[in-house]
């Protein structure tokens, strides 16, 4: 009698595991605590600011839609509870879904800041960096550091440094940095995606922004899980005081489409531009698992929707002035 036995790794054979989607995640603003001063005068202002805008949202959902599909949209925002502490969930989210409905906004989710540095036992942030592919400048002498020790990120090929150079030698010819592809006039970037400091290591805003929007895109996996779900309060329970009890995404509205989107649009303060600069930047440098990719492009296809491949191009922005 013979035994055919075979061996395989756990991790050739781990499930990915498949998200609801709307057809357009939309994030109605950062939250931070200078918004709350003043009787929250500054947050009333962005959302009637944003609310102008938000009118064009449906029509933007219902491109690449067949024709009289209604599209499913859900609604987001984002608060700071990682750089600055403030007040509690408790007192600060109602106060942002009255702000909003003043304007008639309705916010279905909300979500913390600091769960995408660390959620439970998983470094997102560490996670994304590790999905990063750098490809190397052409020319370079690999006197810098690579990425995982420097902790900076860049577009193309950066102005030689001089460090290295031998003393008493003629200091080499200055060169501007240069960014990759055919662009006719550069326009150069190096992200800074994190410090170590005393206490520990800081993840820069931008970093955690890339983090934020992948899991609206829903592309975010460990081991082929997902890490970061919807927590939909029951009735009768408060929200938490500390903002360590708060869940990292938690549906305020019952009848919220899915949280994660197709494509996502983003609505702030000019002032954040830079900022998604450098979020663009750093997604267009990230590899998704390819089970993953997959399975995003089926599902979006089952309706009718062509994705593109690149992440940046499923991210649209509306860049808010006083």
């Amino acid at each position: 009698m013979s035994v055919d036995v075979r061996f395989q790794e756990a991790a050739a054979v781990r499930r990915t595991e498949s998200v609801p989607y709307s057809h357009l995640s939309v994030e109605l603003g950062h939250v931070y605590a200078e918004d709350f001063g003043d009787g929250c005068r500054d947050l009333r202002r962005k959302f009637a600011r944003i609310a102008d805008w938000a009118q064009a949202i449906p029509a933007l959902a219902r491109r690449g839609l067949r024709p009289h599909r209604q599209p499913r949209i859900s609604t987001c925002f984002l608060i700071d509870d990682y750089f600055h502490r403030f007040a509690t969930p408790r007192e600060v989210i109602p106060q942002v879904q009255q702000a909003a409905a003043e304007h008639g906004l309705v916010l279905d989710y909300v979500a913390r800041e600091s769960s995408f540095a660390r959620y439970d036992d998983v470094e997102l942030a560490r996670l994304v960096v590790d999905t990063l592919v750098v490809e190397p400048p052409r020319h370079t002498t690999g006197s810098r550091p690579p990425l995982s020790e420097s902790g900076w990120l860049s577009n193309g090929k950066r102005t030689p440094g001089h460090a290295d150079a031998p003393a008493m030698t003629l200091p080499l010819p200055w060169s501007p940095p240069l960014q990759s592809g055919d662009a006719p006039h550069s326009i150069f970037v190096d992200i800074e995606l994190w410090s170590d400091e005393p206490d520990g290591r800081v993840w820069a805003c931008a970093l955690l922004a890339s983090v934020w929007q992948m899991t609206r895109l829903g592309v975010l996996r460990h081991r082929g899980q997902t890490i970061t779900q919807p927590y939909q309060l029951p009735p009768d329970e408060p929200l938490p005081t500390d903002w360590d009890r708060l869940p990292a995404i938690v549906q305020l509205n019952p009848d919220a489409t899915p949280f994660c989107g197709y494509r996502t649009v983003t609505l702030m303060d000019t002032r954040y531009l830079p900022v998604e600069l450098a979020v663009r930047t750093i997604l267009g440098q990230v590899a998704v698992p390819p089970a993953v990719a997959r399975q995003v492009a089926k599902r979006a296809g089952s309706e009718g929707l062509e994705l593109p491949d690149e992440l940046v191009d499923r991210l649209s922005y509306v860049f808010i002035g006083e």
